[in-house]
């Protein structure tokens, strides 16, 4: 595919969108907005108001060419339609991470006992799915069984930590743990309930598109779905009354982050979590009262997996000389417009603060910049410079294509700087840049060289350092994984990982994975980049009840599930 370098584009077209004032520059579907759109800003100064519609907050939140019908919430993120995983169906508990609680939902309360291998939930009474039926513990039954009979759709390998599930009563459901397994906790709490009297009947739940949802959470009918925008009303029977106030959602398609730039910065978007250049300039200069924005550095890890099934990637060696050969300072200002801060050797970014290992960080100098000393670690580890200045491995020349998704402009431009960097190395490394569902599958499948991608954030690192370093979710190449892409297991990790699970007290929790920081720093088994902003734009013209640098009663990034449901229930019109 071809490649294009987009910030460049973004900048043009935010000067673009000054300069026009009023006028703007119009979307690709405004010539028929559908009902509650808030249009181009020459549509809105038009001489005749148009008739008022539903009150839909328009969203950008997956950038993608085109829309495929897909609402099944047993299947990974980027598989799925927007909220189908939290906001379509609901969780039992919902993590806040600015508040580093958990916040109840399909369950009001969660008990351990057995020592730590009962975990015992109690679900919320008068909850009806959206087609009438109630809600009971016996769909949560339900559900696990399904991840169970289908191993494909356990994400968060549940099974492998527990034995049994039951629902004792209609207001009470079982897990037995097969060990001690604290952690389990947020992998159970944030499952996606799906009710058994609709899915007990499904032949194929992992090829199940589940076209027309019936769910719990807060936008369940599809009320518009084409190619280009797709649109959601609101749940007739949700649990929390009066919730949620909006009328429902609306979903442009957007392939890349100079579209979706344009349209944020002429208002035409209420809420999204994308790169934005310049956007003190851009977007909140037009309209300082109702354009605005927080970014966080709690979004996880912008890094680069280096596919440690082909080598010479799984040289440890390789992986720290590719690191020092990265220029992360030139990144930040370049591609990242100075909205971040490099990585340091933990790879954890502003969510773990009170977990950094300062020990590991000052040990971890592969992620300094060094050409020297790297090319001595490609030296040391037979990888000779050829007559051509292309190093060679076991007769193969280090040629190598790095994946990332077209449109994603700041990390586009990221791979550009890494190719340029690692040619100082005799490393030849090209930018491949494919829609975002290629991207995904190849990086599920593991068939690529290296790949840009991003880490997950959970309540403790436990969960961050278990998906880029244990054994027990390494999967053969050509299997879909939702998580260690990269295929890198170290057997040492998982002991210290199960220490953990049975880990009550905070001081033994942050000595154990002070150790794994330390493996973590002394094996590099990804190369992180950047701490990833935790996006978030808003357009307070139409719609309130945003969280804000103010009042963070959540995160504002529409990025991460399930915490964004505890915004698609707050939000409200004007």
């Amino acid at each position: 595919m071809k490649t294009r370098t987009m910030t460049r584009r973004v900048f043009a077209l935010a000067a673009l969108a000054l300069s026009a004032g009023a006028a703007g520059c119009p979307s690709r579907d405004e010539a028929r907005p559908a009902p509650g759109a808030s249009g181009s800003a020459a549509a809105q100064q038009g001489a005749a108001p148009a008739k008022k519609g539903p009150a839909l907050v328009t969203i950008s939140r997956e950038q993608q060419a085109s829309w495929v019908r897909n609402f099944n919430p047993l299947l990974a993120e980027g598989s799925v339609r927007f909220p189908t995983l939290a906001g379509i169906y609901e969780p039992m508990l919902v993590f806040n991470t600015m508040k580093g609680e958990y916040t109840p939902w399909l369950a009001t309360k969660y008990a351990w006992s057995d020592g730590n291998k009962k975990l015992t939930f109690t679900t919320r009474s008068g909850v009806k799915w959206s087609d009438g039926q109630p809600f009971s513990a016996k769909d949560v039954a339900f559900t696990f069984a399904l991840l169970k009979k289908h191993p494909a759709l356990d994400l968060s390998g549940v099974w492998k930590f527990v034995e049994s599930v039951k629902a004792t009563d209609d207001a009470t459901v079982e897990f037995a743990l097969a060990r001690a397994y604290v952690p389990g906790l947020s992998y159970i709490g944030h499952q996606p309930i799906v009710p058994e009297h609709t899915w007990k009947d499904v032949a194929d739940p992992v090829t199940f598109s589940n076209e027309s949802p019936v769910a719990t959470g807060p936008f369940t009918e599809v009320k518009v779905f084409q190619n280009q925008v797709y649109e959601l009303g609101k749940n007739p029977n949700y649990w929390q009354q009066g919730k949620p106030a909006v009328d429902g959602l609306r979903f442009p398609a957007y392939p890349g982050n100079d579209q979706i730039s344009l349209a944020i910065i002429n208002g035409e978007v209420d809420w999204a979590g994308a790169f934005v250049p310049e956007i003190e300039k851009v977007y909140v200069a037009k309209d300082p009262a109702n354009h605005h924005y927080w970014f966080p550095l709690v979004g996880g890890m912008a890094t680069l997996y280096p596919n440690s099934t082909k080598k010479p990637f799984d040289d440890a060696r390789v992986r720290k000389a590719i690191s020092m050969g990265i220029d992360r300072a030139q990144i930040v200002k370049i591609a990242s417009n100075d909205y971040t801060q490099p990585a340091d050797a933990t790879g954890l970014d502003d969510s773990y603060e009170r977990w950094r290992n300062p020990k590991a960080v000052a040990s971890g100098d592969w992620v300094k910049l060094d050409v020297a000393r790297a090319k001595q670690l490609l030296d040391e580890a037979g990888c000779a410079v050829g007559p051509d200045g292309i190093r060679v491995k076991d007769g193969k020349p280090m040629r190598f294509e790095i994946n990332v998704v077209t449109g994603w402009s700041d990390w586009v431009r990221a791979v550009q700087i890494i190719a340029q960097n690692l040619k100082q190395l005799g490393i030849d490394a090209s930018l491949k840049a494919y829609d975002f569902s290629a991207f995904f599958e190849a990086l599920q499948k593991g068939t690529f060289d290296m790949s840009m991608g991003w880490t997950v954030v959970e309540p403790t690192p436990y969960n961050y350092y278990r998906e880029l370093m244990s054994a027990e979710l390494v999967k053969p190449v050509g299997e879909a994984s939702a998580r260690n892409w990269h295929r890198y297991g170290d057997k040492e990790v998982d002991k210290l990982l199960q220490q953990f699970e049975s880990a009550t007290e905070f001081a033994e929790q942050k000595r154990i994975l002070d150790e794994v920081q330390m493996l973590y720093a002394q094996n590099a088994p990804v190369i992180p980049l950047f701490k990833n902003p935790s996006w978030g734009e808003y357009n307070t013209k139409r719609f309130t009840g945003f969280p804000t640098r103010e009042n963070p009663y959540a995160k504002l990034s529409p990025n991460n599930p399930p915490e964004y449901l505890l915004v698609l229930t707050e939000l409200r019109p004007r």
